[in-house]
């Protein structure tokens, strides 16, 4: 653990992120020392004037109240002041560090390979941008600082009450720790109810679009009631969770204020005038009661406080393991298309191999050379490696050892701008951005005119229909729109745009009925023409017209 903390403080990307926010805004942060100061001292001041004010003004008649009872005035409105600055100044510094956080770890993820993104469910990488990040933003809003200053306030209180007597000093020591274990026991029951409350509730949450989604099958295999018990040993566990929550808050405050109401009893009866056992006047009394009530409120911070910097930690090994992890090849920004394409561009695999997860190969020894304007159909079983290679050959994956050259350049070295000049990727699905038709094409990218949109539409045969749509090309595009022929030829429409020399097609006629199939074979025998072209396919019948086919077995080329 010790080790942990260590890394934590010297090696910590997070931990200098954050320390970087607090130096690029030292006025904000001098100002946040500056109220958290200010507000530590109007709250321990408070019960020292109401001492004051009871002992010199209260007790001596003939005294005016007016100018004690602005001072008491004065000092509760400073109070207010500043605490309302430091929590303002405090959440201030929070979304400031989370977006700092956030923005890192964005730029990270355009840098991590996408054989990350293949070993890593997406579920788990999101959870690191929100709950991770937000834990990490809420070490200050409601960790460290706010747990600081509760110190210092306990820490002033404890003084202030030694001041009016030792004795009334060591019943509150007592007492500290006694309400700080209460207050921890019982966060924690409440922590560990709410975190099967969230489960539970996501549950019942989830079952109601999971149905919708599949009410078809639900009616056809007659499972209504299975559906129908299950929504309601959701509900059930759910409600009796949060009965437990209810049930810990409940009980929770009046034991506290019990403890609170015995504490005060026992120190006005301590100071009355049969015991006199503490020797304190009657403001001194006062001050010490109001103290005393201070006290609580702190401590029972102090409790969740600890939590939340608990969690925070673990927020921050997370996300310092995502930034640290190893970034895909720097390019080469004077790699460009111009300098690339020429009538010797061949695809050279050298003794390739590759593996997501270290010994776990996929492919293994691949050496291949693919002439320009060759047609090549690798075949094989489902799991081969095929899609694998085609990634490998595009540059989105790095092999675990060999290389893979494009014209004699490492393929991953070649910037992804100049990459869609090169290569046209037809995926065995269409996916959809948020915008128009025409950006489905175009993928938002000012280097694509209009007139290359209609082009690339009218070779798939799908112009005629677009104009027909109610905004034509501007129209939003979504799923509804297009059959799922319609969806492959978008794809081809959209890798063909930018008129690449290297086509590469991704087992795309797999789900589609015999007619459309011919359909979008003929299109891509028009689309192959001046092109090396590369496809993979698991059905002779859909394979094209090719040079060579070369069969992937046992992980390596089994023939030619």
């Amino acid at each position: 653990m010790n080790n942990k903390n260590k890394f934590i403080k010297i090696n910590s990307k997070v931990v200098k992120l954050i320390i970087n926010v607090f130096k690029t805004h030292k006025s904000l942060t001098c100002l946040l020392l500056f109220v958290i100061i200010g507000s530590i001292s109007f709250s321990l001041a408070t019960p020292q004037v109401l001492k004051y004010i009871i002992d010199d003004y209260l007790i001596v008649k003939g005294k005016s109240l007016l100018l004690p009872a602005l001072l008491y005035f004065s000092i509760i409105v400073f109070l207010g002041i500043f605490n309302f600055g430091k929590e303002g100044i405090i959440t201030v510094f929070g979304q400031k560090i989370i977006r700092k956080i956030k923005e890192e770890m964005m730029i990270k993820l355009t840098r991590i390979p996408i054989g990350y993104l293949a070993t890593n469910e997406s579920g788990s990488i999101v959870s690191r941008f929100s709950n991770d990040v937000e834990a990490v933003g809420s070490l200050f809003t409601n960790g460290i600082v706010s747990m600081i200053v509760d110190t210092f306030k306990i820490v002033g209180i404890v003084i202030s009450i030694w001041l009016f007597s030792y004795k009334l000093g060591i019943l509150v020591l007592f007492i500290i720790p006694v309400v700080y274990f209460l207050t921890r026991a019982f966060q924690r029951k409440m922590l560990k109810a709410q975190r099967l409350y969230r489960v539970l509730t996501a549950k019942v949450n989830n079952h109601i679009p999971e149905s919708i989604n599949n009410i078809q099958m639900i009616k056809s295999f007659a499972k209504e009631e299975y559906m129908e018990e299950r929504y309601v040993n959701y509900l059930d566990e759910s409600y009796e969770a949060m009965n437990k929550i209810n049930f810990y808050d409940s009980i929770f405050s009046p034991i506290i204020l019990i403890l609170r109401a015995v504490v005060v009893a026992l120190v006005v009866i301590l100071s009355s005038d049969q015991l006199s056992f503490l020797g304190l006047s009657i403001g001194s009394v006062a001050a010490a009661i109001e103290l005393i009530n201070n006290i609580f409120s702190p401590i029972e911070n102090l409790g969740m406080e600890l939590q939340n910097i608990q969690q925070s930690i673990a927020g921050i090994y997370r996300i310092d393991e995502f930034l640290n992890e190893e970034e895909e090849t720097e390019k080469d920004h004077n790699l460009t298309y111009e300098k690339i394409v020429n009538d010797n561009l061949n695809i050279e695999l050298k003794n390739v191999d590759f593996s997501y997860i270290k010994g776990e190969h996929i492919l293994e020894n691949i050496s291949l050379n693919i002439k320009h304007k060759e047609s090549v159909t690798f075949a094989g079983r489902t799991g081969a490696g095929k899609t694998t290679l085609f990634k490998l050959i595009l540059g989105l994956l790095e092999p675990s050892s060999g290389s893979v050259t494009l014209s004699n350049v490492k393929v991953s070295e070649i910037p992804n701008h100049e990459k869609r000049k090169i290569f046209g990727y037809v995926e065995q699905s269409f996916s959809f951005i948020k915008g128009s038709v025409a950006e489905q094409i175009s993928l938002k990218d000012e280097n694509i005119s209009k007139e290359d949109i209609e082009n690339a539409m009218k070779f798939v045969g799908l112009h005629d229909y677009i104009i027909t749509l109610e905004k034509g090309y501007d129209t939003f595009a979504s799923p509804h729109l297009f059959s799922q022929g319609q969806m492959q030829l978008l794809s081809i429409a959209r890798a063909i745009v930018t008129s690449p020399p290297i086509m590469l097609l991704d087992e795309i006629t797999a789900n589609l009925d015999s007619e459309t199939e011919e359909n979008i074979i003929s299109v891509l025998k028009s689309a192959s023409s001046e092109r090396t072209l590369l496809s993979i396919s698991h059905r002779l019948s859909s394979i094209l017209t090719c040079d060579r086919i070369i069969k992937l077995e046992n992980k390596s080329i089994a023939m030619e």
